[in-house]
């Protein structure tokens, strides 16, 4: 297996070709790009064009719009001229799920198409089927016969294209030879890209979003790593996103693990955070993300390392530490990732631990015992490798290194039997006037990122100096991680123009419902596009299935169908209770 980035410890953005979109640059030295979608109804010109301007307004580069069919696409000429006589000359990218006529329809208006290889021309029918090899060439012969058209359309008038494979909606016939898995993405978007290129097509980007940051940064790294095996001239951009995010700071916690990990690797020349909130929420979430990282990676670099990488990074394993327990409690050794907290902070919320809930404060730093180690000293680690017993270490404070090459520099060099305790900064806030955005997205990119490497025994957050807002965000982290789930998890697309209901006051009115069941993952989509397939391993789903109508699911299966909406919590609620998954909220939980 090829590696995915040059350097693991010290930064270097992968080198990509250029590609454009109108009349913006994709890859090569150009700015990560950023990018979000449309909430309103397609064939609604006056709509699109208000919501597309005031995206551009708030800095959007790139605006992607639903076109579900051919009539749907067919009004982008519409809304294309709409924004041409505003003055504004922001390239549009026609979103294409299961119609390949909408595709081609979109290509004659649009700088950019986006087509999904798990549905562009496979119907998934969750159908489990043996292909032999021959018959498995078949079905690339009819895919080839769909997919040159479009790609022959978009080279004549200058089109680009983004080949992007969603997690959950793979095709019936690569899911029998691959499974629902990280090299089934890489493996589906590959097929598709080596058609382009026997028709000297180059002009395209891939992406390989999931709801899951593990299985969504596994899939960029195989992908990486599988196109520096293809050849060089195999250098196209990335396009990164995590899919079904959520809204809150659950969405952004979630879209900074996934999206900031690759980044901070090189990897990622575009970006989309969604959010189910009003798109135009995404933009300084996206842009605050890519500045994040400019200041990281601005930090003094580690000295040149030969040291291998303790963990396979295709492939999570949590690190093997030992067990050591401090003040009570266990950490490593298999126990659960453990919150430390700062005296001043204990102090803070020691007279209200009751009504923190699960947000608790577990072991303070001072007295932990914990030992700070500079995985640059050989002696001192030599030291640490020469004791009887393990021993919980971490970065010292006033480290100026990145804080995720630190860390993996320490567990490639630090035997694996000493638990490590990940802080999100070396740097410890004094002030609690900071935006919690300032604090949210590097302790969500640093920490998340190394726990879905497997590293991390415990965390630390000291870039927030609210105790409040620290607790809450180490929990959140760890949850959006899966590392420690505490809550209840739901898999919320955001909006675009084929959503069937408002996911916004939905989703608020499900987690009122279902807030209480810990460990419950429940999807909430908006229409089918991201019904079944993209409900990925949720336990419950609610998919729009015909305006005012909702189908509810149970995993992948449709249980219930044509529901009122007005009904559709309750049925749903009752669908969590017949499963046996349901549990009467405390007063406690109900109270705070």
């Amino acid at each position: 297996m090829h590696r995915y980035c040059p350097d693991f410890y010290r930064f270097q953005r992968r080198p990509t070709r250029v590609v454009m979109v109108g009349k913006v640059a994709i890859g090569g030295d150009n700015p990560v790009r950023v990018q979000s979608m449309l909430t309103s109804d397609t064939r609604d010109t006056e709509a699109c064009v208000k919501e597309a301007l005031g995206l551009v307004e708030a800095g959007c580069e790139i605006v992607r719009v639903t076109a579900q069919t051919r009539v749907y696409a067919a009004n982008l000429e519409h809304i294309k001229a709409g924004l041409l006589a505003a003055g504004c000359d922001v390239p549009l990218v026609a979103d294409i799920h299961f119609k390949p006529d909408a595709a081609m329809e979109a290509a004659k208006w649009v700088e950019k198409v986006r087509i999904n290889p798990g549905n562009f021309v496979d119907k998934k029918k969750f159908e489990v089927r043996e292909y032999s090899d021959d018959q498995y060439n078949d079905e690339l012969a009819r895919i080839e016969a769909a997919f040159i058209p479009l790609v022959q359309l978009c080279q004549e008038k200058g089109r680009a294209m983004r080949i992007g494979t969603n997690h959950g909606s793979l095709s019936d016939r690569i899911m029998n030879r691959y499974g629902d898995t990280p090299r089934g993405m890489v493996e589906s978007a590959l097929e598709f890209a080596r058609i382009a290129r026997s028709l000297n097509y180059h002009n395209f980007v891939f992406s390989m979003k999931a709801s899951n940051p593990k299985v969504m940064i596994e899939a960029y790294r195989l992908l990486v790593a599988g196109l520096d095996a293809e050849g060089p001239d195999w250098n196209y951009p990335i396009h990164l996103g995590v899919t079904e995010a959520g809204d809150g700071e659950d969405g952004r916690i979630k879209s900074a693990i996934g999206i900031g990990s690759l980044l901070g690797d090189g990897i990622g020349d575009t970006i989309r955070v969604s959010l189910t909130e009003d798109a135009v929420y995404e933009i300084p979430v996206a842009q605050a993300m890519v500045g994040s990282l400019a200041a990281e990676t601005g930090r003094p670099a580690l000295p040149e390392q030969g040291h291998p990488l303790s963990y396979d990074p295709f492939s999570y394993n949590r690190r093997a530490s030992g067990r050591v327990e401090i003040q009570g409690l266990g950490i490593g050794g298999g126990e659960t990732v453990r919150v430390f907290v700062s005296q001043a902070h204990w102090n803070a919320v020691a007279h209200k631990l009751k009504q923190l809930g699960e947000y608790q404060p577990e072991i303070i730093t001072e007295t932990s015992g914990i030992l700070p180690l500079n995985p640059l000293d050989d002696a001192a680690v030599s030291a640490v490798n020469a004791l009887l017993e393990p021993r919980a270490i971490t970065l010292p404070d006033g480290w100026e290194h990145p804080v995720i090459a630190s860390y993996r520099l320490m567990a490639a060099r630090v035997d694996a039997r000493h638990p490590i305790v990940l802080k999100d900064t070396c740097f410890p806030s004094t002030t609690e006037e900071k935006p919690f955005l300032d604090a949210l997205l590097p302790a969500a990119t640093n920490i998340g990122a190394l726990l879905c490497d497997g590293i991390g025994d415990a965390v630390l957050i000291q870039g927030e100096a609210a105790p409040n807002a620290g607790l809450r965000l180490a929990y959140n982290i760890l949850q959006a991680a899966g590392t420690r789930i505490f809550k209840t998890d739901y898999v919320a697309c955001p909006s675009c123009g084929r959503t069937l209901f408002n996911l916004q006051s939905t989703t608020a009115k499900i987690r009122e419902a279902t807030g209480h069941l810990k460990g419950v993952r429940i999807a909430v989509m908006g229409c089918i596009v991201n019904g079944p397939g993209e409900m990925a391993d949720a336990d419950f789903g609610y998919v729009g299935g015909a305006p005012g109508k909702i189908n509810l699911y149970v995993g992948k299966t449709a249980v219930e169908f044509n529901i009122p909406e007005a009904e559709a919590v309750q049925r749903l609620t009752g669908l969590i209770r017949s499963h046996g998954k349901w549990i009467d909220a405390p007063p406690e939980a109900a109270a705070i």
